[in-house]
């Protein structure tokens, strides 16, 4: 697929990606540096020929297995082996009920049945999914449609995406919320969890955790932004960096261990200070929200600087 929001900018295998080999040693060191889950996405991680051995490995070595995936590639046949690997939970995109609409942000036709047969196939053969919404502008208004959809369709949870622009999602930055709508639609997902059997949980929008707070709605969750703090990405070949969102590189597995970029990278040492600027220096939810450092980048050029997407902002007493 050649999706418009693809963070990766991902279209063709990429020239120099991990091996079977490295991927195994590289799980080694993250179950090593205690980690607990680990993601596998991409572009599209069931592309890989190696993605069962990978599972497997990684379920051996302890971590909890779970996927960002488009779907389509799901078999009846897949989904049975991918459990039998180890795969905990497959999280599949599905980003409008319109069908058009899905498959024209997905730039593929057949994307959205693609995406619905593989939930199918995971419900079939006893895989656990969720949903996963990347949330624009055009598909704001549907997104509790969405989860009612997804629990309709047998999924555990349904996760909204909010738009971070970086990769591909720089040219359609201008469909994506703004910070009325942004705090509009995280109280709707919030009062939505009340009425919902399943987990919502919204993605890159931290300030979910002061709106829980305000309305008195209990998580699971004990922070926002989790960015170089208890969560980071590795490329396919090998960067590591804070979030898939925020393209700084802390280091390289192929020239240092996992552990000791995750360990001592200058990136990730800076983000656990949380020593944020402006208003999410001090705001009163800052050890819950942490802002997105990702936003904060790509539009102040530092990191540490305000979520700029924040209505809380500036607002008497916050």
């Amino acid at each position: 697929m050649y999706c418009k929001h693809c963070y990766r900018d991902a279209g063709v295998k990429a020239e120099d990606e991990l091996s079977t080999d490295e991927g195994c040693a590289l799980i080694d060191q993250i179950a090593g540096a205690r980690f607990k889950i680990m993601i596998f996405s991409g572009g599209e991680p069931l592309m890989r020929d190696d993605i069962f051995t990978l599972v497997s490995h990684a379920r051996e070595k302890g971590l909890r297995p779970v996927f960002g995936t488009n779907g389509t590639l799901i078999t009846g046949e897949t989904a049975l082996r991918l459990k039998d690997s180890g795969a905990a939970v497959m999280g599949i995109s599905l980003d409008s009920i319109d069908r058009g609409k899905h498959d024209e942000f997905r730039a593929t036709p057949g994307a959205w049945q693609g995406a619905v047969d593989g939930m199918r196939a995971c419900r079939e053969a006893g895989l656990p999914f969720q949903i996963h919404t990347t949330v624009m502008d055009w598909n704001m208004p549907e997104i509790e449609k969405l989860t009612d959809f997804a629990v309709e369709a047998g999924a555990v949870g349904h996760h909204i995406f909010f738009l971070v622009p970086t990769g591909r999602a720089v040219d359609i930055v201008e469909e994506s919320l703004r910070a009325e709508q942004y705090e509009e639609l995280l109280r709707r997902i919030m009062k939505k969890q009340v009425e919902t059997p399943i987990e919502l949980k919204p993605t890159c929008a931290p300030q979910f955790m002061r709106i829980a707070s305000q309305l008195g709605i209990k998580t699971r969750f004990s922070k926002g932004c989790l960015a170089g703090i208890s969560y980071c990405i590795i490329s396919p070949m090998g960067i590591v960096q804070p979030c898939a969102y925020l393209n700084i590189p802390a280091g390289n597995v192929r020239e240092t261990t996992f552990g000791e970029i995750w360990r001592e990278s200058e990136i990730f040492k800076t983000l656990r200070t949380a020593e944020y600027k402006g208003g999410c220096g001090s705001c009163r939810y800052q050890k819950v929200c942490g802002g997105c450092r990702a936003r904060a980048y790509f539009y102040h050029g530092d990191y540490m600087a305000e979520e700029p997407w924040c209505l809380h902002h500036g607002r008497k007493g916050y």
